[in-house]
């Protein structure tokens, strides 16, 4: 099984803008992404926390609609 990074919520962000989503709206802590075909995600921002790894999983799988490979793929490129 491939190992998800630890990210923290800013991050995660930038990294979304990167690949063509933006922010709609924020409430409180958390930011509410939309991309151009219309998927959407919502990420927290507390503090300086990192996001859960269950959390990430289900951003990249449901949200995102991507596999694992392709969000471990995209995301290297970033970094």
């Amino acid at each position: 099984m491939l190992k998800l990074p630890v990210i923290k919520g800013k991050e995660l962000i930038k990294f979304l803008e990167s690949i063509g989503f933006r922010a709609t709206r924020m409430k409180g802590s958390h930011v509410r992404l939309r991309s151009e075909d219309g998927r959407a995600t919502t990420v927290p921002m507390h503090g300086n926390k990192d996001i859960p790894k269950g959390l990430l999983c289900k951003i990249v799988r449901e949200d995102l609609e991507i596999s694992i490979e392709k969000f471990l793929e995209l995301y290297a490129r970033y970094k």
